[in-house]
């Protein structure tokens, strides 16, 4: 078993804002410690998450360094219905007519993305780790206050590949939210983990591979035992909803992850 990495309780730091080509196939853009991804193939682009309203130009960026546009984005899929993986997700489908997609337990919190359960009140969190406020502060200008709801369809079945581009496979991995799915990229070695298990948690500024505090986690014990199933998947790129890729590989992180507390 891997060594977990110690935590960092230091003050956070929050790369810029941009676009990573992340693999040949996968360009991750970024704002505010909050991820989304384009899986970009021949037969055309899928968006894994959302983001944050603020980051429309970010993703027309993306886009543009790939020769695409929006209307090249073939289909939304949402990890799950949290306000910061939903963004732009009204925009594209009023604008583009794309279809999002989420796991049957997400589609109403996809609705209402900020009722949502959690663990722990949050209102305590930025009085407890100010190293987080920064990063809430950047979160907050783009747009986390004025977030749309959307009508997804329910469509995303752990294990079954979506047909979209690149035709990820969804994972099971309930416990941040209760109907939480990772997607897998077998060809590429990939696993988009979502909130699952991240590498910074925007809640106390901590990074490295780690689950949600449970401000915004609905179950952690949950959360660890879904762990496996994306651990299983044996991918070698760790693609979060929020921090850096994680290049370790998946079993490496989920080993971490199980070495650190949950605030």
């Amino acid at each position: 078993m891997s060594r977990p990495k110690a935590e960092h309780r230091g003050a956070t730091r929050t790369e810029p804002s941009g676009t990573e080509q992340v693999s040949k196939h996968v360009t991750r853009v970024q704002r505010a410690g909050v991820n989304l991804y384009l899986i970009h193939s021949g037969d055309g682009i899928t968006m894994v998450d959302a983001g944050l309203p603020g980051m429309w130009r970010e993703l027309s960026c993306a886009l543009q360094s790939i020769g695409a546009i929006p209307r090249d984005i073939r289909a939304i899929l949402l990890t799950h219905g949290h306000f910061d993986h939903v963004g732009v997700a009204a925009r594209l489908h009023e604008e583009h007519g794309v279809p999002i997609y989420v796991h049957p337990g997400d589609r109403a919190l996809a609705r209402h993305p900020y009722r949502y359960d959690h663990e722990a009140p949050r209102w305590s969190y930025p009085f407890r780790y100010p190293a987080s406020l920064p990063l809430q502060a950047r979160m907050l200008a783009s747009g986390a206050l004025w977030v749309k709801g959307v009508e997804a369809k329910g469509d995303l079945r752990p294990g079954v590949a979506v047909d979209v581009p690149g035709r990820p496979v969804p994972v099971a991995s309930p416990g941040h939210t209760y109907g939480h799915c990772g997607l897998f990229l077998p060809d590429d070695g990939i696993i988009f983990s979502g909130d699952a298990l991240v590498t910074l948690d925007p809640y106390t500024g901590r990074t490295g591979p780690r689950m949600v505090a449970r401000a915004a986690t609905a179950d952690v014990a949950m959360n660890l035992v879904a762990l496996a199933n994306l651990a299983e998947t044996d991918a070698e790129l760790v693609l979060p909803g929020h921090g850096r890729p994680h290049a370790g590989g998946i079993r490496q992180a989920v080993d971490a992850a199980r070495g650190q507390s949950v605030p």
